[in-house]
């Protein structure tokens, strides 16, 4: 792209220098891992990508405004690169391969870094090498700059403020609309589509997805309306509850699949935007008035759950009307949601939410 932006050598030298302070700190690994090479399907130099057409480019300079600032794109990004969790999915669905994108951190059954709709994906559009960022532990300044991208996707992403200005001297970095890992899947379509010069075909995307989902949902009419709480507990310490609050996305999907969260929940929310809250067991009172709970787990966890003093009155519990989502499974990563996992496990998630709730009328 002729006009893309390129770092100086002072500025270049000046981000080197960051990224090793922040090795040393423990925030990234000390030695990043090998990254694969890019996709033959890709360009592997700027100089063999195909310059964007005159058209293309009409409507730009645009400004996407985000949580941590605003993003000037000059013209129509070619080579997109995305940062943590699930923006490359966007990408994909798209029909675009990311020139670089992060390593999935859960719910992946080899050390591909791939979860299996991505990897799906992948081999539809005839990717067999992709440039996957090893950065788990944080963020690969290096190997993100070297993919060479034009924009740096992460609307769905904990990023910081620092981890935000060092990579937007890579290149310009979308990030997320409110709060870190607060941003609904259509959020992350829309920002990500824009990012990509792709508005319109990202808002037929969020199309195609919604009446995929509710021809999906009208084999569960139980679903409607009944009161759900995302809530993960410990084997090892079960004094402590981790609740997700509505902001979240995977409690934002629950939601958009006609479940409701209750009022005894809600109440205790303090900061709107944050994605989580943590409550005592003394407080499991406020789960009495769940239809069904969600969580990670395994039927393991329930029976030690159903054994404690406090957690065993909860009536969920009781009733097991509880949707354990075991680990290393495909669907313990859709939580999270994104047009291509909802399309890969929406079959299950809702069969596994239906069982559930059919305990209640048991």
């Amino acid at each position: 792209m002729n006009t893309k932006k390129k770092l100086s050598i002072g500025t270049l030298l000046i981000s080197l220098m960051l990224i090793m302070v922040l090795a040393a700190c423990g925030n990234k690994p000390e030695e990043p891992a090998a990254t694969p090479a890019v996709s033959d399907t890709t360009a592997t130099e700027t100089e063999t990508a195909t310059p964007a057409a005159e058209d293309d480019n009409a409507g730009y300079p645009i400004t996407i405004k985000h949580a941590l600032g605003e993003t000037v794109i000059e013209e129509k990004p070619e080579r997109v690169a995305t940062v943590q969790w699930a923006n490359h999915d966007v990408v994909l669905a798209l029909g675009q391969v990311p020139v670089g994108f992060s390593a999935a951190n859960f719910g992946v059954q080899d050390d591909s870094g791939l979860l299996p709709w991505t990897a799906k994906k992948l081999e539809e559009l005839g990717v067999t090498d992709p440039n996957v960022f090893m950065d788990t532990d944080g963020l690969d300044f290096e190997a993100i700059s070297d993919s060479n991208p034009d924009v740096i996707l992460a609307a769905y992403s904990g990023i910081t403020q620092e981890d935000y200005d060092l990579l937007s001297e890579i290149a310009p970095v979308v990030a997320y609309p409110t709060a870190p890992w607060a941003t609904t899947w259509r959020e992350q379509v829309s920002l990500n589509a824009e990012g990509m010069g792709m508005k319109a075909e990202g808002e037929q995307l969020i199309k195609d997805t919604e009446d995929m989902i509710n021809e999906k949902l009208s084999a569960y009419p139980q679903i409607k309306d009944k009161k759900v709480v995302w809530v993960n507990f410990s084997a090892e310490d079960m004094s402590k509850l981790h609740i997700y609050t509505p902001v979240d996305s995977r409690v934002a999907f629950l939601k958009e699949l006609g479940l409701v969260i209750p009022d005894s929940i809600t109440s205790h929310i303090t900061d709107p935007n944050s994605y989580s809250l943590s409550l005592s067991a003394e407080n499991a009172e406020a789960l009495n008035d769940a239809d069904i709970l969600v969580g990670y787990g395994n039927a393991e966890l329930l029976k030690a759950i159903q054994a404690d003093p406090l957690l065993g009155k909860i009536p969920a519990v009781q009733r097991g009307s509880v949707a354990f989502i075991e680990a290393d499974t495909p669907l313990v990563a859709a939580g999270t949601p994104n047009p291509l996992s909802i399309s890969y496990t929406i079959d299950d998630y809702l069969k596994l939410i239906g069982a559930a709730i059919d305990k209640v009328n048991e």
